[in-house]
């Protein structure tokens, strides 16, 4: 428990550095401070103060929390400053649902869930930093924060763009959902729809005297068979396409018993 408290200013403050090295250098953060929902809590025209004010503070918590020495202040700074994220994600919500929060990027999405659970981890980290003492790093304590920054990465909408969006174009490529199925995948329901749409389905349709005999694809046809009083019906319908004329009819004579 020690090592992972020891671990959590490292964690803090690295996003929080992220976090206000943002907002203090960003052009295009602040381009759009005017349009989050830190405008409606502060005014537009204070925006932008307010936006570096809270990248200054960040930043301030951040090198508290990176340098040494280690003392509980800081994990209760931290836990301080994420429970004012909390405080402002829920004003968001409901004072400026359709707004951005503007907390780490330029994006226009509302705060939704990741938002608030990104500031909840922070919380439970920043209360964990209070019982933080000087601990030695060791390899298992380095895995454990690189999994909870990738985690805090995760649920940062901010950064979609740069691995979310890749990862489903990469997927939609895999998965190809708008290539035509192979033909042992179109279910027969499909295809006796098409089937029942045919001209030569209506003009058979009466001497048919029994439901479905036989099915098998061949040559990028589906055959159905019936019975067709003495004789078998036989319709090839186009596994590929949707035009009903398309489907041929033929009657067969069975063959006599000898």
């Amino acid at each position: 428990m020690h090592g992972i408290a020891a671990l959590q200013p490292y964690v803090i403050g690295s996003f929080l550095l992220w976090a206000a090295l943002v907002k203090l250098l960003s052009r295009k953060m602040r381009a759009r401070a005017g349009q989050s929902a830190l405008a409606r809590l502060v005014g537009s025209a204070r925006a932008v103060p307010a936006l570096r004010l809270v990248g200054v503070l960040e930043l301030a918590v951040a090198a508290a929390l990176l340098l040494p020495p280690v003392l509980p202040a800081e994990g209760a700074a931290g836990a301080a400053l994420s429970a004012g994220f909390l405080a402002y994600l829920t004003y968001a919500r409901l004072a400026a649902p359709a707004a951005s929060c503007g907390c780490l990027g330029t994006h226009s999405r509302p705060a939704d869930r990741r938002a608030f659970a990104r500031a909840g981890l922070l919380l439970v980290m920043g209360v964990a930093a209070l019982w933080a003492r000087p601990y030695p790093l060791d390899p298992p304590l380095a895995v454990l924060g690189l999994v909870e920054i990738a985690v805090l990465l995760g649920l940062s909408a901010e950064l979609d763009r740069h691995w979310l969006m890749p990862l489903r174009r990469l997927l939609v490529r895999l998965r190809r959902p708008l290539a035509p199925p192979a033909p042992q995948e179109i279910p027969l329901e499909v295809t006796l729809r098409l089937l029942y749409l045919s001209p030569a389905y209506c003009s058979t349709s009466a001497r048919l005297t029994s439901d479905v005999q036989d099915v098998w694809d061949e040559d990028g046809l589906r055959f159905v068979v019936y019975a067709a009083g003495g004789r078998t019906a036989v319709f090839a319908v186009p596994l590929s396409g949707g035009d009903p004329s398309a489907v041929r009819a033929a009657l067969v004579d069975e063959p006599a018993l000898t």
